[in-house]
Parts: structure tokens; C-alpha cells; sequence
């Protein structure tokens, strides 16, 4: 069976099936059944087939370590939130803003200290502009608008201190080891990062909405024009998402850690890779990306719990809610162990050797970037994850590009960029759904508006991955 057409049926179980439930796990958790069964066929072979590969995926070291940043760090989120922040945060900056260019550049100003999660970036600065768009007279579709653009494609391009580089580092890690490809991952994922060209080019075109753009056209502000729409200025405590009304108002509760997980991150990064590197940013590549950041958010949580306790915070109070905020993240968990595996029993049928015999009859070697893009652009706005996109797409995407000789990093860089896509784009994304609820906004309506600026952006990147697998083939 090695190197058989079998070997795809897993993947090609999983995109139907994700798009029909626009779900990713259900999708994941068939191929792996099928890979399991087809790999040991018989009724208790292929259960305790896929348990093997869940479980000795899992206990891998480095999967261990994602695992436990990802739940620390929504944990400290969700502390933030609980001692007052964010809400302190929506008020230091929320009565400084006087006009609706002001209110613009507080927004892109504001990914400087929110740049570390989508979700947590919306639940920041959209109550804020929430509170101030009736006074400044904003379309609140622009607000959301420029507010997503500053949001998932800035977290994808930030290499350090995110929610994001963890798992990002992870599934490259994956993809270069199923290829026999030695290079560190965190090295590889730096150096594809300037191939994200959707996240650059929806940074412009959101700057260019933001500042040089009237929308009163073609965005119509409906809740301003409705005869039910409140006058005055709405308070930013109503929004349940980003903190409860009787949350403290205390900003440091907020920059404190953030600053912290950055600095330490820098750091303990330079630290870690100074001895072996013979130059200053050198020092980062020859780090251990993972067990760096893992290092960091658990001193900060540390140092934050010492902070608020201080503060007079209960300890019980405290526990609840980090458990609480590293818990909403068990979906992605869960998914990323369903992706490991499926990823290791893909690969043990023979998937890489059948994509090398076969990819080079339908795919042109210069085109494996665009077709990249614009297949995980049509799946992730489907499924609207753009973790999922690239859990799905990274093994493909990275054999494909080895096997034909297409530049890795392009060949990374362009799946990076279609999951942010359907992030941005999708009306399934938990970015969009997360902002229409804080500005009471009808989500397939804003998704239809926002789709057209979308479209041009990812026009415009899959020409430049065209010119790009040009000149780097």
C-alpha cells in the first residue's frame, strides 16, 4: 500500500466533510478513522490503531509543549479580563479620541499592545470604538472592517509573543519532518513569513479603507439610520464579551502581563540561542522557539498571580477563571491531536511517496504556490478557521512544494496566507462572529460587504505568488 492512491483518501475525506459541517474536528476525526482501518482492517485493529497514533502523537515532546502554551496563555487572557484590564484599558484611551481620523489611528495604534490573539485584539478595541462611533459619526461597518483587518493578519506576520506562533512553528515542524527535512522549524516559519502576501496586502487595503476611503456610499450604517438607535454615546461596559459590568477598571492588570510575555519572549530568545549564534539575530533562529515561549508565559503567570493577589484578588477567583480561559481552548486541542495523528497515518500509507510519483501530471511546478492559496482560501472560508486550513493544508502544501522543487517557505508563506483569508473573510470565522456581537452588527450582511475588499486582496496575492514561484523556482 506504500505510495498508493489510498493513501489520499484520508485527506479527501476531511475537506468535504469539514465544509458540510463547517466544523474541522468531524472532518479530522473521519480521516483518521479511515487511515486507521485502512491501515489495520479489522473492526478492534483500526480503534486501536487510531488511539496508538493519538496518543504517541500527543506525548511527543514538542506537542506536550504547544499543548501547555496554548492553555497557559489563555489562561493569563482570560486573568486580564477578570481583574480589569481590558476594561481598564477601554477606558484609559476611550475619552481621548476627538475626531474620526483620531479614532482610526487609535485602532492601528492599538495592535501594538493587542497583537498577541484575534479574539483578544476584537474583545480590546471594539467596545472602545463601540462607545465612540456615534459621536464621531463612524459607519460601524468600517469600524469592524479596519478592526478584523488590524486583527488576524497582523497575528499571523508577528513571530514572537502571540497565541499563534506555537502552533504555527508546530505544524511546520510537522510538515518539514514528514519530508525528511532537518532545518529548525521556528528558522523556516521566520523566513516564510514575508510570503504572507494576503496579510500584507489586506494590511493596505485596510489602511487605504481606513484613511483615504469614504464608505457612506457603499457601507451604509444601518443602526444609525434605524429610529431605534440610541442617542448619545454608548457605554463600552455593555459589552459582555470583553469583561462583566462589575469588573474593576485597572489597565495595568492588563499591560503588565503583555509586556512581560513580550519581553521575556525577547529575551530569553536571544539567551537560549546566544551561545551557539554568531551574531545578535542570529541568536533567535538558533533558539528553542518552543520552549522559550513556554518559559515565558509561565513566568508570567507567575509573576501575574503574585501581581493580582497583591492587589487583593482571591486565589480561588483567580484559578477559576484561568481554567476557564485555557479551557475554551480544548476545541483547538482537540484538533491539533486529531491533526498529528492524521498527519502521522497519511504519511505511514505512503502519501509523500504517492504525491512525488504523481503531483508533477496536473500541478506545473510554477503554480503550486497559487494553487495553494487559492485551495486553502476556498477551504478556509468554508470552515472559517484559519488553524484548520493550515492543520489541513500544511502536509500537502510542504510535499508538494519538495517534491516539485518549489521554494518551502514560498510554499508555507502561501498556506499561511489562505487560512488568514478565510479568517478575515469568512462569515464562520470566530473573528467576525466575536466582532458582530460586540458591535451588534448582522454577520452574513457585514460578511457580504467586507467580501469585495477581500476578493481584490486575495486577487492581487495570487498574482504575486504567480510572480513569486517565478522568480524563487
Amino acid at each position: 500500500m506504500q505510495g498508493s492512491w489510498v493513501s489520499l483518501l484520508p485527506f479527501l475525506v476531511v475537506i468535504p466533510i469539514s465544509i458540510i459541517t463547517k466544523q474541522v474536528q468531524p472532518g479530522l476525526f473521519a480521516g483518521l478513522i479511515l487511515g486507521s482501518y485502512l491501515k489495520q482492517p479489522d473492526i478492534l485493529g483500526g480503534i486501536k490503531t487510531m488511539i496508538s497514533y493519538i496518543v504517541s502523537n500527543i506525548i511527543k515532546e514538542n506537542n506536550i509543549r504547544i499543548i501547555l502554551f496554548l492553555y497557559i496563555f489563555a489562561g493569563i487572557i482570560s486573568l486580564t479580563k477578570m481583574t480589569g484590564g481590558i476594561k481598564g484599558f477601554v477606558h484609559l484611551v476611550g475619552h481621548k479620541v476627538k475626531s474620526e481620523r483620531s479614532a482610526m489611528i487609535l485602532t492601528w495604534l492599538s495592535t501594538i499592545g493587542t497583537f498577541s490573539d484575534p479574539d483578544f485584539r476584537i474583545v480590546t478595541i471594539a467596545p472602545i470604538m463601540k462607545a465612540l462611533k456615534q459621536r464621531l459619526h463612524m459607519s460601524t461597518q468600517k469600524i469592524g472592517f479596519v478592526i478584523e483587518a488590524t486583527s488576524n493578519p497582523v497575528v499571523a506576520l508577528v513571530p514572537i509573543a502571540t497565541a499563534f506562533v506555537g502552533y504555527m512553528v508546530s505544524i511546520t515542524g510537522m510538515a518539514l519532518q514528514h519530508v525528511g527535512i532537518t532545518d529548525a522549524p521556528y528558522s523556516v516559519y521566520i523566513k516564510s513569513i514575508p510570503f504572507n502576501f494576503f496579510s500584507f496586502v489586506i494590511l493596505i487595503v485596510g489602511f487605504y479603507y481606513s484613511f483615504f476611503r469614504n464608505f457612506g456610499n457603499d457601507w451604509k450604517n444601518k443602526d444609525e439610520q434605524s429610529p431605534n438607535a440610541q442617542q448619545g454615546e454608548e457605554d463600552p461596559q455593555e459589552c459582555y464579551r470583553a469583561f462583566e459590568k462589575d469588573t474593576p477598571s485597572k489597565p495595568w492588570n492588563l499591560i503588565v502581563p503583555l509586556f512581560m510575555v513580550l519581553v521575556l519572549t525577547i529575551f530569553l530568545s536571544w539567551w537560549d540561542g546566544h551561545t551557539q549564534a554568531t551574531s545578535f539575530f542570529d541568536a533567535f533562529l538558533k533558539a528553542d522557539a518552543l520552549g522559550v515561549m513556554l518559559e515565558a508565559v509561565f513566568i508570567t503567570l507567575i509573576v501575574a498571580l503574585a501581581f493580582f493577589l497583591f492587589q487583593g484578588f482571591k486565589m480561588a477567583k483567580l484559578v477559576t477563571h484561568f481554567i476557564k480561559g485555557g479551557n475554551e481552548l480544548l476545541s483547538v486541542i482537540i484538533m491539533l491531536a486529531l491533526i498529528w495523528a492524521l498527519s502521522a497515518v497519511s504519511e505511514d500509507l505512503g502519501f509523500s511517496k504517492y504525491i512525488a510519483s504523481h503531483v508533477f501530471i496536473w500541478i506545473p511546478h510554477a503554480f503550486v504556490a497559487p494553487t495553494l492559496f487559492l485551495l486553502g482560501g476556498v477551504i478556509s472560508y468554508f470552515i472559517g478557521s484559519s488553524w484548520g486550513t493550515w492543520g489541513l493544508l500544511m502536509p500537502l502544501g510542504v510535499t508538494l512544494a519538495y517534491q516539485s522543487g518549489t521554494n518551502i517557505n514560498l510554499a508555507i508563506g502561501a498556506v499561511f496566507a489562505s487560512g488568514t483569508f478565510g479568517a478575515f473573510a469568512s462569515p464562520l470565522s470566530d473573528n467576525t462572529v466575536t466582532l458582530c456581537t460586540i458591535l451588534e452588527l448582522p454577520v452574513i450582511e457585514y460578511a457580504r460587504l467586507k467580501l469585495k475588499p477581500a476578493l481584490i486582496a486575495a486577487g492581487i496575492s495570487t498574482v504575486l505568488f504567480g510572480i513569486a514561484s517565478i522568480i524563487f523556482h
